[in-house]
């Protein structure tokens, strides 16, 4: 089973900065990690390849320090990775992203299925997926919470529905988004961190994709744009109250009347 696992390179904190120009977030130079949801994805990749045999690819689009995330699948179990780097993929919604990856997976090779994590930290919008499997023109489950046989021709999950849960079984090729704890992610090796330290990254630009048109990528390709972003504010006040049970009772009244939330 020939395995393709979708992952992104995050903030590891939410004092992230926003281009004034763009809108966006800035992601170069700042404090990273793997998407948390993409470790289910890839942990559920890892389980099967040991089951059913195979290969695990990971792919990814970012700057040329998304590197560092390909390297801790690597370090993880994952045996090649692809990542598409180019100025002209910035600024991406989240149709010329699934458009970029789809474009980034025709060119990793043939594939059984494709995992991606649920939605990302970031974004959080959770269309990606469903929409690469909608350009690759294959069938999609969301919201997978276990894998519950794999066969010949198909795969058989249990899917997390709002109000049921639902059993299917979806044909091969195509794309599954998991939700988080299906598995426990293993930790990187350090052996293996290792072992593949010289295991190349293959690094795509818009020159090597099948379709060329920078009006497909980027901002140039995003229907929708960003009006407004800002990070979170930071409250740290605090304050301290020694007192009796209905001393300390009374105050609180009074002060959550005075911010009027009461």
């Amino acid at each position: 089973m020939n395995i393709i696992v979708c992952i992104k390179q995050v903030p590891a904190s939410s004092k992230a900065e926003v281009d004034p120009a763009t809108g966006v977030l800035k992601r170069i130079g700042i404090d990273s990690k793997m998407n948390p949801y993409d470790l289910y994805a890839l942990e559920t990749a890892l389980r099967l390849k040991e089951l059913e045999g195979g290969s695990v690819c990971v792919i990814s689009m970012g700057p040329p320090q998304a590197e560092k995330v390909i390297r801790e699948a690597y370090a993880m179990g994952a045996d090649s990775g692809v990542l598409l780097s180019d100025r002209r993929f910035g600024g991406a919604d989240v149709l010329a992203t699934s458009y970029t990856l789809a474009q980034g997976i025709r060119k990793a090779g043939n594939f059984d299925l494709i995992l991606c994590g649920k939605q990302t930290t970031d974004g959080d919008t959770a269309q990606v997926g469903p929409e690469i499997s909608e350009w690759l023109k294959i069938p999609s489950v969301s919201n997978v919470r276990r894998i519950i046989r794999v066969e010949e021709n198909g795969i058989i999950v249990e899917m997390d529905m709002p109000n049921d849960v639902e059993i299917v079984k979806v044909k091969f090729p195509c794309l599954l988004t998991l939700e988080k704890d299906i598995y426990q992610p293993r930790l990187p090796s350090y052996v293996r961190k290792m072992q593949t330290k010289n295991v190349p990254v293959s690094v795509l630009s818009l020159d090597d994709m099948e379709d060329r048109d920078e009006s497909h990528y980027g901002l140039n390709g995003s229907p929708t744009q960003v009006q407004r972003i800002f990070p979170p504010e930071h409250d740290v006040q605090q304050e301290l109250w020694k007192d009796s049970g209905p001393a300390l009772a009374a105050r609180l009244r009074d002060k959550l009347k005075a911010l009027k939330f009461i």
